[in-house]
């Protein structure tokens, strides 16, 4: 039996058993912690204090609940946008304080600033893999894509052509779309042609309902536990269709593998170039580091399965909104329809090719009015990983989450003048020189911008072209109401009216 020697104390030494020994060292252990975390959290909340605070919705809940995923929620964002044009802070619950920053000079300090971001890779992990995928977006491997955008808005446009029989149809645009750019990319990624835009496809559902899990997880706290996720009978759904999207990216994976040991690689780049397009898969099988590293198959499925989900979504919300901007601003719609016009008058078939993107600038000016009304991905977040110094003297803290709101920037008016009116002559040349960079971030900014930015550009600039070459685009009678989640979509769709042009 060991002994404790309490002399120190005026005591004689005690027994004491090697477990009350090891709970003696625990519940000290476990004291410090508390001890810790208590004066960090009273540190924090000191150094918050420099940031503004909109009244809580409960003493407990602090603001939960305060912006939610309606058309009202939105309103409340606007709101407070133009309460604290720099940003405010929000609590989660009584211990949990979050940044909202909603201005391009306070968003600056933050972006550039090491931290992790949600639903990415941190550190050196992440580095490495945005290092190796860059070529995969090189425009070299782009400009080949663009033969898939247009056969993908091709059969689109022959559908909406029977659904109209020579007069009009009503659509929801969501639907549609989201089903044409799911087709493109899974033809840029796999070399796959499922056929989605004209018969079901088990792939494309399952990535469907991924999707609609995923933003309807997002608004319960409680389940972002995902213990307690799969437990729920949407857990369960979760997790059948990661399986499927999961073993049809494998399958491709292990059938490339089998191909390329058989060939060098210029004699496979040679013969990928004779048959069809090089895709993201390729790419990323033949990436190595500067240590001539190879990705992981679990790598590779992980990028190529955000690619597919980040992509198609994104995409088709940018151009459902700006064929809604462009259905209410007919002006606009029919300048844009006379610029393309003019660029493909003398050619046949009617199709956009990579150097025609660059001469598209008014159709250019509407996408970009369009992404800052209605971002596709309304908020980022970042957890610093050590103390930020802000221009004004402000220190954010080690520690603290920061939401960069792309919204409420987008929306701020300080930044842009009367916000909610849609005016495509703001990306003007003339008119962007004064404005800071950070005042337009649809796609992010800083080192972890978004790496597809030009490949969702050129799909959005061929769609749109096309579309409006062919169809006049009209509201509907029904005014969309926003939702706010991962993706900016609209309750219950958006619907407009296309009619065909001859």
């Amino acid at each position: 039996m060991s002994q404790l020697s309490l002399s120190w104390l005026g005591l004689r030494p005690v027994a004491v058993s090697p477990w009350l020994l090891l709970l003696l060292v625990g519940t000290s252990w476990l004291l410090a912690r508390v001890l810790a975390w208590t004066y960090t959290f009273y540190d924090n909340s000191r150094r918050l204090r420099g940031f503004p605070q909109p009244p809580k919705r409960n003493w407990f809940w602090g603001h939960q609940g305060m912006v939610k995923s309606t058309e009202e929620g939105m309103r409340v964002l606007t709101q407070l946008v133009a309460t604290y044009p720099q940003g405010f802070r929000v609590w989660m619950g009584p211990v949990f304080p979050l940044l909202s920053l909603c201005h391009p000079d306070i968003i600056r300090s933050v972006i550039n600033a090491s931290g992790d971001g949600l639903l990415l890779s941190a550190g050196d992990k992440w580095s490495r893999h945005r290092r190796m995928l860059t070529p995969a977006f090189h425009f070299n491997i782009l400009k080949p894509y663009m033969k898939i955008f247009n056969e993908s808005v091709n059969i689109m446009h022959a559908k909406w052509q029977l659904l109209a029989l020579g007069s009009s149809a009503r659509l929801d645009m969501f639907e549609h779309i989201s089903l044409m750019t799911l087709d493109s990319l899974q033809k840029c990624v796999f070399s796959f042609d499922s056929h989605c835009q004209e018969k079901p496809s088990e792939y494309i559902a399952a990535i469907l309902e991924l999707s609609a899990l995923v933003s309807k997880r997002h608004q319960q706290f409680l389940l972002h536990i995902d213990f307690l996720y799969y437990l729920t009978p949407d857990g369960q759904r979760f997790r059948r269709a990661c399986r499927l999207v999961h073993d049809f990216t494998d399958a491709v994976i292990q059938e490339r593998r089998r191909t390329l040991p058989s060939q060098g690689v210029e004699d496979f780049l040679q013969a990928k170039a004779k048959s069809k397009t090089l895709d993201f898969i390729d790419v990323l099988l033949l990436s190595k580091d500067e240590d001539g590293k190879e990705l992981s198959d679990e790598d590779i499925r992980a990028e190529a399965d955000t690619f597919m989900f980040e992509g198609h979504d994104t995409t088709a919300s940018g151009l459902s909104w700006v064929l809604y901007h462009l259905a209410k601003h007919p002006e606009y719609q029919e300048r844009c329809r006379q610029e393309v016009q003019e660029l493909l008058k003398d050619r046949e078939p009617k199709e956009i090719e990579w150097d025609d993107l660059a001469q598209l600038p008014f159709l250019t000016m509407c996408i970009k009015e369009s992404l800052r009304l209605h971002p596709p991905v309304p908020v980022i977040s970042r957890h610093v990983t050590q103390d930020i110094v802000l221009p004004d003297g402000r220190v954010i803290p080690k520690g603290i989450t920061c939401l960069l709101s792309v919204f409420g920037t987008h929306h701020n008016p300080t930044v842009w003048p009367d916000p909610e009116v849609y005016d495509p002559f703001r990306f003007d040349p003339e008119n962007i020189k004064e404005r800071s960079p950070l005042a337009f971030i649809p796609f992010s900014a800083g080192p972890r911008n978004c790496i597809g930015q030009t490949f969702a550009m050129a799909e959005m600039k061929v769609v749109l072209a096309l579309t409006l070459l062919r169809f006049r685009v009209l509201p509907d009678h029904t005014e969309p109401r926003r939702k706010p989640e991962l993706v900016l979509r609209a309750e219950g769709g958006l619907w407009l009216r296309v009619e065909p042009l001859s």
